[in-house]
Formats: C-alpha cells, structure tokens, sequence
C-alpha cells in the first residue's frame, strides 16, 4: 500500500535526523551565555535539581571543511562511513546533496511534516502487516523488524565522531538553511523543535488499527493526531523507538543539554 511505504521510507530517516539534531543542538547552543541559556523555554514544569552529566565533548579540536557546499557530498559521504562499521550506513550515504537533504528534513519534522521527499536513498525491505486479535485489528509486531537494522544502526554510531562531523559541517549547514528560505534565522531554533517533536512519541506496546480504503488508522486517537513525523517514528515499534529515544538522551547528556530541556520519555 502507498502509504505504507511512505511510512517505513519516512520511519526510518527520522532516526539518521535525531542523531544529527542533538549533535547541532550542541554546536550552535555551547557559544551562547549564560543568561540567553537560561531565557530558553523549558519543557519540563518542574525543575530538575542535579543532572548527571557525561563527559563533555565541548573541547575536541575541530576545523570547518575547506570545501563548497553544492561540491561536499563525497566529503561528506567518506566521514559518515567513518561514524561506524555498520554496513547499512555506507549503503544510506550514497545519496546527493546530503547536506540540503538533511537541513529540509529536519525542518519538515520539527514542522511535523513528513520528510520524504528528502530521503530518497533510503529502500523498504518487507511489507506492512496487521494482525486479528479478538475480533480488533493490531499492526503485526512482525511488521517492526523492518526497522531493526535502523536502530542498530543509531546505537553503533559514534557519538565524538558525529559532534565533530557537525562542527566540521556547521557553516554549510547554516547556508542550506539560509537557501531554504530562511535568511534571518539560526538553524538552532528549529533543530530544538526537531529533538522535542520527536522525543513526546510515546512508547505503545500493541498499536490498534481500523482499515481505511487503502491502508489502515490508528483507533486510539492520541495516537491518531500525533504528527506525520512523530507516526512514522511511532510504527517502527516499541523496542526500536526505546533503544533510538534511549541513545538520543544518551547524546543529549554527553553534548551538555540538561533533560530539563526534553519532554520527559
């Protein structure tokens, strides 16, 4: 079914962006003060007294890449495969004008849109299934292995190596976002709206589904208005999306945000 594939195609690009958000979150959030941190909008109501931080990453030494963005993705390319040794990631670089792909998908999910149509390189493997129980349709637990390979993926990568790999990209990440059509705005802004989006998915065991003409809804409808971003990373299963959720606080941590900062899992 059409949507169907949408929805994996789109699952699992939401995965290679939360790793990029929270490593862009730190570049650009370490250089402000002190009192602009603290203006920042706080999620969590009440305020969390001591945070057990990692080991900073503030300090590695870094410098930008000496080359244009419309000319950066075999750069680019080479240094995500250095990022880990799983055999998917080199297969996921492949694709071209990496750099603007990422920067319009992290703004359609921080928009709750999908991101799609930038993340061409990606292939489904598998098919959606449903399965009966007591008379009530449920996405077929079955259906979730589609995206194993994706969060394992997310777990193996480095975490040093994507900070640099950012730093590294920030200029050229800034200039795509200023092409997309935002000339007076930091990217920052909308990679913290990205984390947020995605981290309020909440973890459901058995999603129940009622069939439409050509594919299936959600009954529950808490589940049903979550966003596009936040549905394709929801169906990629409970297990996965604790394991990816898990490794973004992780991240989050050893860049230095405080959890004060994230909606609360």
């Amino acid at each position: 079914m059409e949507e169907n594939k949408k929805v994996w195609i789109t699952g699992i690009g939401v995965i290679i962006l939360i790793v990029a958000v929270v490593a862009i979150y730190y570049l650009f959030f370490q250089g402000k003060t002190k009192e602009a941190a603290q203006a920042e909008e706080v999620v969590e109501a009440k305020p969390v007294e001591s945070v057990e931080e990692e080991k900073s990453l503030e300090g590695l030494p870094v410098e930008p890449l000496d080359v244009a963005l419309d000319e950066s993705d075999s750069v680019i390319r080479d240094l995500i495969k250095g990022l880990s040794s799983h055999p998917k990631l080199a297969d996921w670089a492949v694709t071209t004008d990496f750099v603007r792909k990422f920067v319009a998908a992290v703004d359609n999910v921080a928009n709750g849109q999908s991101p799609r149509a930038q993340l061409d390189f990606f292939r489904r493997e598998g098919n959606f299934k449903v399965v009966e129980k007591s008379g009530r349709i449920y996405i077929d637990p079955s259906s979730y292995s589609r995206y194993n390979q994706v969060a394992e993926a997310f777990a193996s990568l480095d975490t040093e190596g994507i900070v640099r790999l950012l730093r590294q990209s920030k200029l050229m990440i800034q200039e795509a976002y200023r092409d997309l059509g935002y000339p007076d705005q930091d990217f920052q802004d909308t990679l913290v709206r990205a984390i947020r989006e995605l981290l309020r998915v909440p973890v459901v065991k058995d999603v129940l589904v009622q069939k439409k003409v050509v594919s299936y809804e959600m009954v529950d409808p808490n589940l049903e208005k979550l966003s596009q971003a936040q549905k394709h990373l929801l169906r990629m299963g409970p297990e996965n999306v604790q394991k990816i959720q898990s490794k973004l606080r992780e991240l989050a941590l050893a860049l230095g945000v405080s959890s004060s900062k994230l909606p609360s899992g």
